[in-house]
C-alpha cells in the first residue's frame, strides 16, 4: 500500500497482517483523489475519515495539504499503526480518535468540509451511515464520499452527485446542497 500524489508520494504503509481491515485499492484510491482534486480545495477543507482502517485515505488526504483531518475507528490496533505512521511521517495535523462511529456520530457537533466513510461492506446498518452523516455532520456545500459493494445504491437520496465503479470498489458522491439560512433581527 502507497501513497498515490502528494508531499507523501511513494511512501509505503505497511500495517500489520493482523488488522481487520479491506483497505481501498491504490487503483480505486488514485481515482478518487483525481476527482476529488476537481472538486475541493485541500488546503481550506477539515475532513473526516470514518471507519478509518489503516488511516490510507487519510494520509492521502494528508499529503494533498488538507488543513486538518480527523480518523475514527473502533479498533485499537488500527489507531495505534496510524499513530505510528503519523509520527515516522512527521504529520502534525491528523488526529485519531477511537469510538465506535455509530456512537461518534451521535454525539459529535463537528461540521466537516469533506467526510470519507469506508464501512464494512457486510455490516447491518450499513444504510444508516449516509443518512446519520448527512442529517448533522457535512458542512453547507460539503461533500461525502461513502465507499461501498455494489449491492448498495444511492441514486435516489436527494444529495447524490454521482458513482463510479473501480471493479469491486464503488464510491459514491453526496453533497450538501441545502443553503443555511439566517435570521436577521
Amino acid at each position: 500500500m502507497r501513497i498515490v500524489a502528494g508531499s507523501l508520494r511513494g511512501r509505503r504503509l505497511k500495517p500489520p497482517t493482523n488488522l481487520p481491515v479491506r483497505p481501498t485499492t491504490d487503483f480505486a484510491k488514485e481515482s478518487l483523489f483525481n476527482i476529488l482534486r476537481n472538486r475541493i480545495d485541500f488546503e481550506d477543507c477539515n475532513a473526516l475519515d470514518l471507519f478509518c482502517g489503516t488511516g490510507s485515505i487519510s494520509f492521502e488526504f494528508v499529503s494533498r495539504g488538507i488543513r486538518q483531518i480527523t480518523s475514527v475507528d473502533s479498533n485499537v490496533k488500527c489507531l495505534d499503526f496510524i499513530n505510528k505512521t503519523k509520527e515516522e511521517f512527521k504529520v502534525n495535523n491528523l488526529f485519531t480518535l477511537r469510538s465506535d462511529v455509530f456512537v461518534f456520530l451521535g454525539r459529535s457537533k463537528m461540521k466537516y468540509d469533506v467526510i470519507f466513510a469506508d464501512p464494512p461492506y457486510d455490516m447491518n446498518n450499513f444504510d444508516l451511515v449516509p443518512e446519520l452523516v448527512l442529517k448533522s455532520f457535512l458542512s453547507p456545500n460539503g461533500l461525502f464520499i461513502l465507499e461501498h459493494s455494489r449491492e448498495h445504491s444511492y441514486e435516489n437520496n436527494p444529495f447524490f452527485v454521482e458513482h463510479r465503479n473501480y471493479g469491486k470498489v464503488n464510491f459514491t458522491f453526496f453533497k450538501n446542497t441545502i443553503q443555511q439560512t439566517t435570521t436577521e433581527e
